[in-house]
């Protein structure tokens, strides 16, 4: 049975679950800075996206999907498909491959996009298709692209949004290139964890465009002056996504922080330092500069990148704390 084939009890359950999401995600005041993607998150079915989905349980993963026999299973998928969480939909071996991300994160970062009307978005790692539909639905599926590099998942997704009467450009190929036949964007998405920012992707942006992706476990948001220079400064948000190319979720290899003090290594800002800085400061340098500057918030740091450089700063791009990346 599809996805979208839900009996009578069950599509007013969805239409209930899926109302309850959408005041979820509006006390957590995640689209404050644009209350337009309320509609969007009111319109588009997640359920549609999630036919299936695995959740951890003790020793691996189970398996929930639509067509169960079970009725009361059934119904299990579906109110898990609207809670706000993210969903693993593609697990090998005990690895993730591929999830449908935490609705409210997704609703701050299109938020964060700040899209306007008649804007051509690109985004980075297609998933299940959900976050393309929410794009769709707010600015025309003849303006949004969406590129993944593994065809089972991008199949997926065009079936996924075909259903849920969407049609964006779905491209099989490397996010790092991005899609340069449909150049110029105005805004660039990422949905999958990077450790720099591809120069490839500001050639395919207009000036001013703005590009916001995940990168060393926040969100950095950058304004694209010309093909060779881009800025930006972190939200404060943590994110945590599966990485771009290798298809595990990990977070960017860190040192080793055997001799620093506890504190140290259990705190999610002092990791988040250390993976943003891992090419110019050691484990030790990191905690120095970590303590001296009073365990600095995430939008505090930033990226620049100007011609074939690409670094990473605190507080100030031409301060005397800067980082290359990769």
């Amino acid at each position: 049975m599809a996805a979208h084939a839900l009996d009578h009890d069950l599509q007013d359950l969805a239409a209930s679950a899926r109302a309850e999401l959408v005041r979820e995600i509006d006390a957590s005041g995640a689209w404050a800075a644009d209350p337009v993607w309320r509609e969007a998150f009111e319109a588009v079915p997640r359920h549609l996206f999630v036919p299936y989905y695995y959740i951890g349980v003790t020793g691996g993963y189970e398996r929930r999907r639509c067509d169960e026999s079970d009725p009361e299973r059934r119904e299990q998928w579906l109110r898990g498909a609207y809670e706000d969480a993210p969903l693993a939909t593609r697990v090998h071996e005990g690895e993730l491959l591929s999830s449908s991300s935490q609705p409210s994160l997704m609703a701050q970062m299109l938020a964060e996009l700040e899209v306007e009307d008649g804007n051509a978005v690109l985004e980075i790692g297609t998933g299940t298709g959900y976050n393309a539909a929410l794009l769709c639905h707010r600015l025309g599926d003849e303006l949004v692209t969406t590129v993944d590099l593994d065809p089972e998942i991008t199949d997926a997704a065009r079936r996924q949004l075909a259903d849920a009467g969407y049609r964006p450009t779905v491209v099989t190929g490397d996010g790092a290139r991005g899609v340069p036949e449909r150049a110029p964007f105005d805004r660039i998405i990422a949905t999958c964890a990077l450790h720099a920012i591809p120069h490839a992707w500001l050639a395919q942006c207009r000036p001013g465009a703005r590009i916001l992706a995940p990168l060393a476990t926040g969100l950095i948001v950058m304004r694209v002056r010309d093909a060779g220079h881009a800025e930006g400064r972190f939200l404060q948000t943590p994110a945590y996504f599966v990485p771009l190319r290798d298809g595990t979720r990990s977070e960017p290899e860190l040192q080793d922080l055997g001799g620093l003090p506890r504190r140290a290594r259990g705190d999610e800002l002092f990791r988040f330092l250390l993976a943003l800085t891992r090419h110019g400061l050691t484990a030790y340098e990191a905690y120095t500069l970590w303590e001296q500057e009073r365990h600095p918030e995430r939008d505090r740091f930033g990226v620049t990148i100007s011609g074939d450089r690409s670094w990473s700063w605190l507080d100030d791009p031409e301060g005397p704390y800067a980082w290359p990346l990769s």
